[in-house]
């Protein structure tokens, strides 16, 4: 096999490349590269085999250096899910022998893959979580039925109650996003990520016809919001924050319809609900409204001295609620200061 090391950004027609020849999701296009590389000083590092101008064989990393948390390689950072792609299993092997040869040159500390169903029985996974896949592939009235029977009483409630949907590629509802998503991200006791990544995802992404933000407002007021982002056939649900005191006129579960409604009229085939904890079981019942398919979704990580693969036994709960009770001014604080370092 030939395996090079490639950077996205850089080859020439890559996310055509990724069209034309595999089933690939959005994290794998160079648009996503292009964001992590602009926020936070990530550099690509793709391990490719292309075989009679077909890849056989794709499994990209980002080498994270920080001085806070040492360096790494992880597949991919600030990513639900990115498995590798590979025409014959048998790639994948050599594939992570020399993954784990680069570490060494790299001074990685340990390596890191978010969906690798290569590994058979074995090694530990370093987390589990679990995700949902919808099949747009049906008409409107089979999805509509599809759902909860409680699910399709919100969304009438939502309708009934005034909510409007706006979809649109705007800088401004990017911006208005922003502004609940730290009200969000505060109440889970976790800092906002920085505005600036959120431009570089404008910039790259959503400008460029990959995404579209998915609004909701009662009396001219947005009350939630979500980003999605979409590559060949395949949506992902990225990001949605929501004001609380609007949460009885059930605008997310409008918001997550009209966005069902609206890929599927594009011809969109698959809709992916992103990564959820085993124990957030609120948002677990949220994703299970929606009749997609449930799936266990395990990261690996390798000690690179070691040469073991590491098992989580740490939890956050402490500085969930450390960071809960934390103005939300410095939460955006943190966030700016720290998040290139916990990719």
């Amino acid at each position: 096999m030939n395996l090079e090391i490639i950077n996205p950004i850089e080859y020439p027609d890559w996310d055509n490349l990724l069209i034309r020849n595999g089933d690939f999701s959005f994290f794998h296009s160079a648009a996503w590269a292009k964001v992590l590389k602009e926020s936070y000083g990530y550099d690509p590092v793709y391990f490719v085999s292309i075989e009679a101008g077909r890849l056989s064989l794709l499994m990209p990393f980002m080498n994270i250096v920080s001085p806070l948390t040492g360096r790494r390689g992880v597949s991919l950072p600030f990513t639900d899910r990115c498995a590798p792609f590979f025409l014959r299993k048998e790639l994948l092997g050599d594939a992570v022998e020399r993954a784990t040869g680069y570490s060494k040159k790299a001074g990685w500390k340990y390596i890191e893959w978010r969906d690798a169903d290569y590994f058979p029985e074995g090694p530990y996974p370093w987390e589990v979580y679990y995700t949902h896949d919808l099949n747009l592939m049906r008409t409107e009235s089979e999805l509509f039925t599809s759902l909860k029977d409680s699910n399709r009483r919100n969304i009438n409630k939502a309708i009934k109650e005034g909510v409007s949907i706006k979809i649109d590629r705007s800088l401004s509802s990017l911006k208005s996003f922003y502004r609940l998503n730290c009200l969000t991200r505060k109440r889970h006791g976790l800092p906002p990520q920085p505005f600036f990544f959120f431009k570089k995802v404008f910039d790259s992404v959503i400008s460029k016809g990959y995404g579209i933000v998915v609004s909701a407002f009662h009396s001219n007021t947005m009350i939630a919001a979500s980003v999605f982002f979409h590559f060949g056939v395949k949506v992902m649900f990225k990001y949605g924050a929501s004001d609380m005191k609007y949460q009885n006129l059930r605008p997310n579960n409008l918001i997550m319809w009209e966005a069902i409604k609206w890929y599927r009229n594009h011809g969109y085939e698959t809709l992916n609900f992103g990564r959820t904890e085993l124990d957030n079981h609120g948002l677990l019942h949220f994703k299970r409204l929606w009749g997609a398919i449930e799936s266990p979704l395990k990261y690996y990580r390798y000690d690179c001295k070691k040469k073991v693969y590491l098992q989580n036994i740490q939890r956050m709960d402490f500085q969930i609620k450390i960071f809960s009770l934390t103005p939300a001014s410095i939460l955006r604080i943190l966030g700016r200061l720290f998040y290139k370092h916990i990719g």
